[in-house]
């Protein structure tokens, strides 16, 4: 019996888990032209602030070169309120995740001009990301804002935000660590607070069923403005990791 079978005999709710976030995509990889400061930016300053699936399992101490809170954004889109908190909270280590190159490219820019050290960025599929290369317990917090929210209902399995994901999250987190999510859409702020009220090791910051209300550290995102011109709420989320 192959190693990869006898895993699935032995915790097969698990494995299923894990292949069906592996081959259900969350995300359209966007066809977008980068500019030449993008493109510079991605030959320049990636050597040094850029990480690779093939590094595998990090060492975050090593990675940033102080002993400091880490915190995980998935899905920065093009970097700016990463940046803006990265700026504003330098105690803190900060790691981006984003598929989109001409978005990472901006954020590689931005923080260089910044003068940013606790920035570093993989260009590669979240999942993949924290299955290889991020130790369990390690993070003091996951955001995960304004995630595409596949608002069709045939296509709602697409979300991000499902129980094997937020079993995945938690084991990331340090006991009291956080997950924090926010979106525009009310069905998908429904579909998390179902999801994330389910989810074994976790307790809502704010009370049972209860949003939170946006932090003042959280920047506005150019999505919360757009959802906000056309008429969106904002929804936040918090989730704290609890003891095993």
């Amino acid at each position: 019996m192959s190693e990869e079978n006898k895993t699935e005999q032995q915790n097969p709710d698990q494995s299923v888990g894990e292949k069906y976030m592996r081959t259900v995509k969350s995300f359209v990889l966007r066809a977008g032209r980068m500019t030449e400061g993008q493109q510079k930016a991605m030959e320049t300053v990636w050597p040094h602030m850029g990480l690779e699936l093939s590094q595998g399992m990090l060492d975050l101490t090593e990675v940033f070169g102080r002993e400091a809170p880490v915190v995980l954004e998935i899905g920065f889109g093009m970097g700016d309120s990463l940046i803006e908190m990265a700026k504003h909270q330098p105690e803190k280590n900060y790691i981006g995740i984003e598929v989109h190159r001409p978005g990472v490219g901006r954020l590689l820019s931005n923080a260089e001009k910044e003068g940013l050290s606790n920035i570093r960025v993989f260009c590669d599929d979240a999942i993949e990301v924290l299955a290889q290369c991020i130790p369990d317990g390690s993070l003091s917090t996951v955001q995960l804002f304004f995630p595409d929210p596949w608002h069709k209902k045939k296509h709602n399995k697409r979300r991000i935000v499902q129980l094997a994901f937020a079993e995945t999250i938690r084991k990331k987190l340090k006991v009291g660590g956080q997950f924090h999510m926010a979106t525009d859409w009310e069905n998908y702020a429904e579909h998390m607070m179902e999801v994330m009220s389910t989810a074994p090791g976790y307790r809502n910051v704010a009370g049972d069923q209860a949003y939170s209300p946006q932090p003042e550290w959280r920047p506005v995102t150019k999505f919360q403005k757009r959802g906000e011109r056309l008429g969106h709420g904002v929804w936040d989320l918090i989730f704290e990791r609890t003891a095993d």
